[in-house]
């Protein structure tokens, strides 16, 4: 991406000189004398390329130019009614801070340059019917002159001055002089916006590539849907990135898998109904754009509130939405402009591309599973099967021909253990065989399913033991997440903890430490434990869906010898 040419870079001040050369014969001495200031004021405005700085820039240079105390630049918003943005210089921080909200441009002499770009020199602004006075702790003044500032020949703000040093008024050659300095401003200011929004949309396109890698990494996905949502907030300054997808309930509505914010937990899980309008639009594939979420009408839920202005953008790609993700700002921040919207419009459908990539790799990988299962569930039936059953045929024989009591009693336990690893190891053949559009709903199914699965990896199957109503008294959405956070323990110990022992319990008799009734996952291991300085995401997950329904999670020593291993609890209300 090329970069756009540094002013410095270019013939600069012989331009200059040309433009306003053409326009100075025939003026008076002393606005001929002022010339070489003019020169030196274009050459200062013309430095650099930081959007903002650019502005303060240019602030201050007329201020000096003209001889004025105060200078402000009001940058006009893409409707045309009102002030987006108001650069000050002259006003110190306190009086600002004195001052407050900072004019929108609505009302006032500001809102009559805004309709009325033309210059305007006054000798009183305060006597001037336009004017609607100033808030408590705006500083005096009183002789103003104003000019409007174009870009490309469309209005991009406009520039104010007020009280000339010593009492005097603005003369006719202040008002040339701030004119041509405005021009060399709107290019100066043409300049810094070509290279911000390079700049901008380079950000973007890193961002992008960061999500994409991401998700097809084939680590965890709440994880890499993290990251969407840190990055989506990040490159649109926005205060919190929120990636919404499909209810799990099957409601029709958009619930909230991932934040990036200060405080997550309290949006995390939430539901948005289907009978919103901005679930129906997003839905549709439509973005909804929005100048103060708050207040909006169509905003019908809790976590709007906190916020301002807002982009919910669908995750759409060839034609499917996949979900929404949400970049909202504080409230009284700026809007987001054109350029903003655009690009992350576009990172979105990035996004939603890469998470049907994503989607599919899974499938991929799942297949594979279904086909390794098959695979080993064929040679447990065909082969180990008939050879513990032919081995008993044999014990029963040699029980027949034996003499001794004990030496038959001692056969008879080994016949009666073979006849129940026979019927253990068709209860793994039958699970391992069970696809997942039969598998019941009861959470204890769920959980045996998600055990049974992983023995595929691990080489064994974990034990397990379930205490009181599992399946009655466990409510749809803990019992999802207890399912996922089964899901990601187990994981770790197949990935990082190399275990040869894992016990897995599930008990919904519990006590909360708040009193309240909750239940109880407890996967403990005789692995290597948790080591120094490694990653915590899959333990920071696990932490962020218990705390989303109320609950915690926790770490401690594991079932190897001297505690040797892991044991993580997870626990929420029922």
């Amino acid at each position: 991406m090329t970069a756009p040419e540094r002013p410095e870079d270019q013939p600069h001040d012989a331009a200059a000189a040309a433009r306003v050369s053409r326009g100075i014969q025939g003026l008076s001495t002393e606005l001929t004398a002022r010339v070489p200031q003019l020169l030196e004021a274009m050459r200062s405005v013309g430095t650099g390329l930081e959007p903002h700085s650019t502005l303060d820039r240019i602030c201050e240079t007329a201020a000096e130019l003209a001889d004025a105390r105060y200078a402000a630049i009001g940058v006009v918003d893409e409707e045309g009614e009102g002030l987006s943005d108001f650069v000050t210089y002259g006003t110190s921080d306190e009086v600002a801070r004195e001052i407050g909200r900072r004019p929108d441009g609505h009302a006032g002499l500001l809102g009559a340059l805004i309709h009325h770009p033309e210059a305007m020199r006054l000798t009183d602004l305060t006597a001037d019917p336009r004017a609607a006075g100033f808030p408590p702790g705006h500083p005096p003044m009183r002789t103003f002159l104003g000019v409007p500032i174009r870009v490309q020949g469309e209005i991009f703000g406009n520039l104010y001055l007020t009280e000339k040093r010593g009492g005097a008024e603005f003369n006719d050659d202040d008002l040339h002089m701030v004119r041509v300095l405005a021009t060399e401003a709107g290019i100066a200011i043409g300049n810094a916006r070509l290279y911000e929004a390079a700049r901008q949309r380079e950000r973007w396109i890193d961002g992008s590539v960061a999500v994409t890698t991401a998700l097809l990494s084939g680590g965890d996905a709440d994880e890499a849907l993290s990251v969407v949502a840190e990055q989506a907030r990040r490159l649109a300054d926005a205060c919190a990135g929120i990636v919404l997808l499909p209810a799990a309930d099957g409601s029709g509505g958009l619930e909230i898998v991932a934040v990036s914010a200060d405080d997550p937990a309290t949006a995390l899980g939430v539901v948005i109904p289907p009978e919103s309008p901005v679930v129906e639009r997003l839905l549709a594939g439509e973005a909804v754009f929005m100048t103060d979420a708050a207040t909006d009408p169509r905003m019908t839920t809790g976590p709007a509130r906190p916020y301002g202005p807002s982009m919910m953008l669908p995750l759409q790609s060839g034609g499917r939405v996949l979900g929404a993700l949400a970049t909202p700002r504080a409230p009284g921040a700026r809007q987001f402009n054109g350029t903003e919207r655009t690009l992350a419009t576009q990172f979105a459908s990035q996004a939603a591309l890469a998470l049907m990539m994503a989607e599919a790799q899974r499938d991929r990988e799942r297949l594979a599973v279904y086909e390794d299962r098959d695979r080993i569930a064929r040679d447990l039936h065909d082969l180990v099967i008939q050879r513990l059953f032919a081995t008993g045929m044999m014990l029963e024989g040699a029980q027949r021909g034996a003499l001794e009591p004990a030496v038959q009693a001692g056969v008879e336990r080994a016949v009666d253990e073979l006849d129940v690893t026979i019927q253990e190891i068709r209860t793994a053949v039958f699970a391992l065989q069970q696809g997942p559009a039969e598998a019941p709903s009861g959470l204890r199914t769920r959980v045996l399913r998600e055990i049974n699965m992983a023995a595929v990896p691990l080489g064994f199957t974990p034990s397990h033991r379930f205490t009181g109503p599992v399946d009655t008294a466990v409510g749809e959405l803990t019992g999802k997440n207890l399912v996922a956070a089964l899901r990601e323990a187990l994981s770790n110990a197949f990935r990082h903890a190399h275990a040869h022992r894992i016990e897995v319990v599930v008990d919904a008799t519990v006590k909360l430490p708040d009193g309240t009734e909750g239940v109880r996952l407890t996967v403990a291991d005789d692995g290597v434990g948790l080591p120094g300085g490694g990653r915590r995401s899959g333990l920071r997950n696990l932490a962020r869906r218990a705390e989303s329904l109320g609950g915690s999670s926790r770490c401690g020593p594991g079932i190897g010898e001297h505690g040797g291993g892991t044991t993580v609890v997870w626990e929420a209300p029922l």
